[in-house]
């Protein structure tokens, strides 16, 4: 545990032992450092953590007080999968429930995209529009895998900043942080193999499996720190598993955070069985916390682990650029691309060239996550508020997902559709298990913090579920 988790864990424990109430001062950045004899920088970093769990919040020219917010739900228990593994059909109940998320007349809190309104479109397609007009046809030559020379320069040094150092040559262009998914999948799996994912997990996962006729092995996850991993090495030593999906930083639907110890483990565990890793890293720009947290990626020595991420959900959604940062599979990776869909969209790949040399990303960024941190914490209010009597919630400190876990008596699927007839969308639980698990369980969307109609549709929401619960 670094300092700053040290003294946040102190802080918090002072809180929950009502030591400190709500209400109450904290001491100042000065004298917290000098009496904890840490530095200004560390003191600030454990106040920020705390601010992003809700325990406290910051006042303008005041400092720092506890948190005088309704107390939120518990968190979810980690998740219990059952061991075996599963053939996949999840794709048909998909395109049924998120069907409505393209109706603008729809509330948009089962979407898994966040609001348009909070990117930088119109400076984006000035710099389209300028890249074009000074385009070089031979670029559409020069574009082709592994893409565009100058933005995977800007993407190797995005890595340099978190102290990794990612060849240029590993990183492959995409169309999109899925399709980089996918072509990793199919680099390092045949049908019929089985494929470790967290437990619950991204649908598009489970999607990408049953497409390839692959098996899932869903592990135990913890809604805070992610996935289980005295649950993965027993599984590991159980069964053959010839590849792991899964999303250490702001995992889709939980929000979970894996501390950077716990990923620097799960590297090495999966070193020691030979078993590549598929990270899915694509929220890791939306962190609520001082600094951004390190990829899996950045403890791999033997180029097991394939880093996929993109831009669509921190800067450029419709662009369709991301990118796998392959390791060893790098080269596969490439001719799988030019093999299926040739080459990522040369006018994006310049747009996002365009904007990154001109700075202005990392302002973005911190506005972004500003937005998206306040909504949260509004979300959570609102959530704690109105939902029924033993609802529990996740705490993510990054990303735009909170996964609720109901009381048991409410389906969310007949949630779900009771929401629909009110033109609300939910995501419901049934959709992030290949075994058909968390009917109880819904994730919410809180990226659209422009929306004026998300407060009285979770409150709604909270109501329809509430009716559901006392039936």
């Amino acid at each position: 545990m670094k300092r700053y988790e040290r003294y946040a864990a102190e802080v918090a424990d002072l809180i929950s032992t009502g030591t400190l109430r709500p209400g109450d001062r904290l001491p100042s950045v000065r004298l917290a450092s000098a009496n904890r004899r840490i530095s200004p920088a560390t003191v600030f970093e454990a106040y920020y953590l705390l601010e992003a769990r809700g325990l406290i919040e910051a006042r303008p020219r005041s400092g720092y007080y506890v948190s005088q917010r309704k107390a939120q739900p518990d968190t979810p228990a980690a998740s219990r999968p059952q061991r075996r593994s599963t053939a996949v059909e999840i794709s048909d109940l998909v395109f049924d429930v998120l069907g409505s998320t393209r109706d603008h007349d729809v509330v948009p809190l089962g979407s898994a995209f966040p609001s348009a309104t909070l990117f930088p479109l119109q400076t984006l397609a000035r710099h389209l529009a300028r890249g074009m007009r000074h385009f070089d046809p031979q670029r559409i030559v020069d574009d082709l895998p592994p893409g565009n020379i100058h933005l995977r320069q800007q993407i190797a040094r995005r890595y340099a900043i978190d102290a990794m150092h990612v060849a240029t040559d590993e990183i492959v262009v995409t169309n999109g942080a899925l399709e980089a998914l996918n072509l990793c999948l199919a680099a390092v799996t045949r049908p019929g193999d089985v494929v470790a994912v967290e437990s619950p997990t991204f649908y598009a996962a489970l999607q990408a499996l049953e497409r390839l006729s692959l098996k899932a092995l869903e592990i135990a996850t913890h809604p805070t720190d992610g996935i289980d991993l005295n649950a993965l090495a027993k599984a590991l030593e159980r069964r053959r598993v010839k590849a792991c999906w899964l999303m250490p930083n702001f995992q889709n639907p939980l929000g979970s955070l894996m501390p950077e110890e716990k990923k620097q483990t799960l590297v090495a565990l999966l070193a020691k069985h030979d078993v590549p890793l598929i990270e899915d890293d694509v929220y890791a720009e939306l962190y609520f916390t001082a600094s951004r947290p390190r990829p899996a990626k950045a403890f791999d020595r033997r180029g097991l682990v394939m880093h996929c991420s993109s831009f669509s959900k921190c800067l450029a959604p419709g662009y369709r650029v991301g990118w796998a940062a392959a390791g060893r599979f790098a080269q596969q990776i490439e001719r799988n691309k030019l093999m299926t869909t040739l080459s990522a969209a040369i006018p994006s790949q310049q747009a996002l060239c365009g904007y990154l040399d001109h700075g202005g990303y990392d302002r973005h960024l911190r506005k972004l996550r500003q937005a998206l941190a306040r909504q949260r914490d509004t979300t959570a209010t609102l959530i704690a508020q109105h939902f029924p009597q033993g609802t529990r919630i996740t705490r993510p400190e990054g990303g735009y997902f909170l996964w609720v876990e109901l009381p048991r008596r409410v389906d969310a699927l007949q949630l779900h559709k009771l929401a629909l007839a009110q033109r609300i969308s939910t995501a419901p639980g049934h959709l992030f298990s290949a075994s058909d698990s968390y009917h109880h369980c819904i994730r919410i969307n809180y990226g659209h913090p422009d929306d004026s109609r998300c407060e009285p549709a979770l409150k709604t929401v909270g109501a329809l579920a509430t009716q559901l619960a006392r039936q």
